[in-house]
């Protein structure tokens, strides 16, 4: 019995018992499902998400974009140099702060919307979702993401 016990204890640590696992495992599986789709556009997801920002903002700093896409610079600037080298995005130093680097976006960059424009419906199609439950997810996921972290330590 004191065996049992014992052992009930690691339960915490069972993977089935981790929230962090199937939203990981999630991630992954949406993600590849959009590749096919990006693939026809030259566009990795992170490239993706980025132009969604970019096709709404049209001009951002690097720090804003980080922020909006929950990305750190070392991530945003290899990002950045390859949708520039795409002729997606072009990089240019603030005027007024030349530490501020700004990213518009460029002509060929904004043509891509269009392209992109059955994406959304095509993802939404093979993820097994009524509109009340993705609703329900989506703003749960946001609840997650806006929880401030508060150092217990």
């Amino acid at each position: 019995m004191e065996e049992k016990m014992e052992e009930k204890k690691y339960d915490v640590l069972k993977l089935e018992n981790q929230l962090c696992f199937p939203l990981y495992a999630c991630s992954r599986e949406i993600i590849k499902r959009y590749k096919p789709h990006l693939d026809k556009l030259d566009l990795t997801y992170t490239q993706y998400i980025a132009m969604m920002v970019m096709w709404e903002r049209r001009q951002v700093n690097v720090k804003e974009l980080g922020e909006c896409l929950y990305l750190d610079s070392g991530t945003l600037t290899p990002l950045l140099k390859k949708m520039e080298q795409k002729g997606y995005v072009a990089r240019a130093r603030s005027e007024k702060d030349e530490r501020n680097l700004i990213v518009t976006v460029t002509d060929a960059g904004m043509a891509l919307r269009d392209k992109a424009l059955d994406i959304p419906a095509a993802i939404g199609s093979c993820i097994n979702l009524s509109p009340d439950e993705a609703t329900t997810l989506y703003q749960i996921l946001y609840k997650i993401l806006h929880t401030e972290y508060e150092d217990q330590f």
